[in-house]
């Protein structure tokens, strides 16, 4: 069988006409001959510079129209990562290997040495390029706005009769944190906490959007009890014309925390508070039986505080009267007096935590 030959348009040398043989446009690699082909031949398409932007504040670098947080350890990585994106390797090498050497030309251009190689017509081929790259440093979004103290929305963290307590103003700051670092997580850069003031009232927190107010209202009252409302207030126009708002969430925690002594005045003795949320739970003091508010009452029962358990003191047990009753060392008389039995109560004990109040001394259940 004869071999089928053609010539080289450019030089006219003889070549071999292979039909399997194509490049991307359709037409036959093997027109043009080997001296020719890789005369035209550039085994890497690089720019002549690339620019960086780059945030002076986080370090986020600009990608096509958005900010995105690369975790680069400096611009160097950065450099590497964007002359990378903008080499291009031609379609018909193989096998192709390249390594890069950056050099620190000052701070703020590096110049980018690329070495490759690959295999062409079954040629080997080797090329360096050498890629200036200019880092141009910015505030992205994101610090531009916390810079400016911007916020859409702030949470107000207030209790109903009393002072949010100390532990539940530092839970609403970790609440915000963790709903700020989830939404991160996921790629929104738009997610921070702008202001934390507190008031005598409570706490107020001013963050970047309505969604994080929303889901740190809902998670304080998940975990608290309480209720939450919104109010929203006019505060532009888009480019659009639609307005722009900023929500206000009232967060209104209970007003009776886990761990206080109340009186319902129902006549069947006090109640350690166990749950605000929803309505009222708790454990009566003189009998050990669950309580539970009525639904209508809600989380603020019609009663009387009487203390907390922080306010209780460990004292004696002196005897036991019956299944109703025993005696206890009074921690203030040092008298002994009897008060009720509670379920919950360890008559073994030599000593138990005892509450006492205008209505008397109560034994009160292990934490």
């Amino acid at each position: 069988m004869s071999e089928t030959r053609g010539f080289c348009p450019n030089c006219g040398d003889p070549v071999s006409a292979d039909p399997d043989d194509r490049d991307l446009g359709g037409r036959r690699e093997r027109s043009l001959c080997d001296a020719c082909y890789f005369d035209r031949f550039d085994l890497v398409d690089a720019p002549e510079r690339v620019e960086v932007r780059v945030c002076g504040v986080c370090g986020a670098v600009h990608r096509g129209n958005r900010w995105v947080d690369v975790g680069a350890r400096d611009y160097t990585d950065v450099a590497i990562d964007a002359v990378t994106e903008a080499l291009g390797v031609h379609v018909g090498a193989e096998d192709v290997r390249w390594e890069v050497e950056p050099e620190q030309v000052d701070q703020t251009t590096i110049r980018m040495h690329a070495h490759f190689s690959g295999v062409v017509r079954d040629t080997h081929l080797s090329e360096s390029v050498t890629v200036p790259v200019k880092i141009s440093t910015e505030t992205c979004s994101r610090c531009g706005r916390i810079a400016g103290d911007y916020y859409a929305s702030t949470i107000q963290v207030r209790a109903l009769d009393r002072t949010p307590t100390d532990e539940e103003t530092q839970r609403a700051r970790e609440i915000a944190e963790d709903v700020v670092s989830e939404m991160e997580a996921t790629g929104d850069r738009n997610a921070f906490v702008t202001e934390v003031t507190e008031r005598p009232e409570g706490l107020d927190l001013k963050v970047s959007t309505n969604k994080i107010g929303k889901n740190v209202a809902n998670k304080l009252v998940e975990e608290f009890g309480g209720t939450v409302s919104d109010s929203e207030t006019l505060v532009t126009e888009d480019e659009d014309g639609n307005g722009v708002y900023r929500v206000t969430f009232a967060v209104r925690l209970p007003p009776y925390r886990p761990g206080t002594v109340i009186d319902p005045e129902d006549g069947d003795g006090p109640v350690l508070v166990r749950s605000a949320q929803g309505n009222l739970k708790g454990v009566r003091l003189t009998t050990g039986d669950p309580y539970e508010a009525a639904f209508e009452d809600g989380a603020a029962p019609d009663a009387r505080r009487l203390g907390t358990r922080e306010d209780a003191a460990e004292t004696t047990l002196v005897a036991v009267e019956d299944d109703h009753a025993v005696q206890v060392l009074d921690p203030e008389t040092y008298e002994a007096k009897t008060v009720p039995r509670p379920s919950y109560l360890d008559v073994d004990r030599d000593a138990v935590p005892v509450l006492r109040s205008r209505a008397g001394l109560h034994v009160l259940p292990d934490d």
